[in-house]
């Protein structure tokens, strides 16, 4: 039986929800860093149990984007607000990445376009939740739970980005492509908007980065699924 299951169970409750990031990123390493501090192609780790990684990886970050946002939902957002984003033209930015969205071209995607789907996903949010963590520093009454959360997911993300590029380098035996999503124009900093619509579009980011993030989470484990039982995957 682990030490990190013991530990777990021993503070369940409340201290559970605000530590259990700490202790699964103790529990489940990610980063396989070689000698002069960079990625290595991870030989001592295998393609599955690094799959496995960054399933685990993708999962918890997932799991403390929704928790996220839902903290903010009911902290900032009243409802009649909540059903007006649903019914305005918020758009998410990465609504404009050759991402498929339909069950059928998830399923007729290639193994190498899932794994590029999943970086690019990764790569386009990286500045983006650097900026959120700017904005939600300005709230006067922001809970520090969820300026924690998010901070965590923003350094979590980019650890998942290095677990999928090396991942791409051990399942297709290529070098990664060296344009990174998060610098094209995905997303403006330089408007100044009102409160109301700030928290709006706050709320917008948080709500996008929970959909993107299970669509991770899905691609991966769709991925993973087609290295054991390829004819059962839908």
């Amino acid at each position: 039986m682990s030490v990190c299951w013991l530990f777990a169970v021993k503070y369940q409750g409340a201290w559970a929800v605000l530590l259990w990031p700490v202790l699964f990123t103790k529990c489940i390493p990610l980063d396989c860093p070689d000698e002069q501090g960079g990625l290595s192609r991870c030989p001592s780790i295998s393609q599955e149990k690094l799959l496995d990684r960054v399933i685990q990886h993708a999962e918890l970050i997932y799991r403390v984007s929704e928790e996220s946002c839902s903290l903010f939902e009911d902290m900032f957002v009243p409802f009649p607000l909540r059903l007006q984003r649903n019914q305005a033209s918020y758009t998410c930015i990465t609504k404009a990445l050759p991402i498929p969205s339909s069950k059928t071209e998830i399923q007729q995607i290639s193994d190498k376009w899932l794994l590029h789907s999943v970086l690019m996903l990764v790569q386009s949010w990286i500045e983006p939740l650097v900026y959120l963590q700017s904005t939600l520093d300005q709230y006067d009454n922001a809970p520090e739970v969820l300026l924690n959360k998010t901070k965590w997911v923003s350094e979590k993300l980019i650890s998942l980005e290095q677990g999928v590029v090396v991942l791409i380098r051990k399942m297709l035996s290529e070098e990664m492509m060296t344009a990174t999503y998060s610098e094209q124009a995905l997303f403006q900093y330089d408007v100044q908007p009102e409160m109301l619509e700030s928290v709006m579009k706050d709320y917008t980011l948080l709500s996008c980065f929970k959909k993107d993030t299970h669509k991770i989470e899905t691609f991966l484990k769709l991925l993973k699924c087609r290295q054991t039982d390829k004819y059962n995957c839908a």
